[in-house]
C-alpha cells in the first residue's frame, strides 16, 4: 500500500510541475491579437494557433491526472483498519495519555504547612457518585 500511495504522490508532483510550466510558456487571450498583425509568435514551432491548442489541451490533461491523484490520495488517507475502527485519533497514534498529577508534584500556597501540600486526593467516584445530590 504504501509503495502505491508512493506512486500516486510522485505522479501528483509531476503533474503539478508540468501544469505549472505549461501554463507559465502560454501566453494570454490579448497575445493572439498581435499574432493576427504580423507579431512574431506567428513563426513559432507550432504555427499561429496550433500552440494554444497543444498547450493548452496538454494543462487539461494533467490537470485532470492531478485532481485523480488527489482523489486516490484523499481516498487513500482516510482509510482505516477494520481492528482499530473505534477510539479516539490519539488512541490509535500510540500516544499515551498524561498522567494526573499528585499533590506531591504541586508547591504548597504561602500560609499552608508543606503537610498538606503532601496529602494525596482521593480518587474520584464512579457511577451514581458522581451525580450530585439535593
Amino acid at each position: 500500500m504504501n509503495v502505491l500511495l508512493t506512486i500516486v504522490l510522485a505522479v501528483q508532483m509531476l503533474a503539478a510541475v508540468g501544469m505549472i510550466g505549461l501554463i507559465l510558456i502560454q501566453h494570454g487571450k490579448g497575445a493572439d491579437m498581435g499574432a493576427a498583425f504580423g507579431s512574431g509568435s506567428s513563426g513559432s514551432l507550432f504555427g499561429a494557433s496550433g500552440s494554444a491548442n497543444f498547450l493548452s489541451r496538454t494543462t487539461a490533461v494533467l490537470a485532470a491526472v492531478f485532481f485523480a491523484c488527489t482523489l486516490a490520495l484523499a481516498y487513500f488517507g482516510n482509510l482505516r483498519p477494520a481492528t482499530d475502527s473505534a477510539g479516539s485519533v490519539l488512541e490509535r497514534a500510540g500516544v499515551p495519555a498524561a498522567a494526573p498529577a499528585s499533590s506531591a508534584q504541586i508547591p504548597a500556597s504561602v500560609g499552608q504547612p508543606a503537610a498538606s501540600a503532601a496529602a494525596v486526593p482521593a480518587a474520584p467516584a464512579s457511577g451514581a457518585a458522581q451525580i450530585p445530590t439535593k
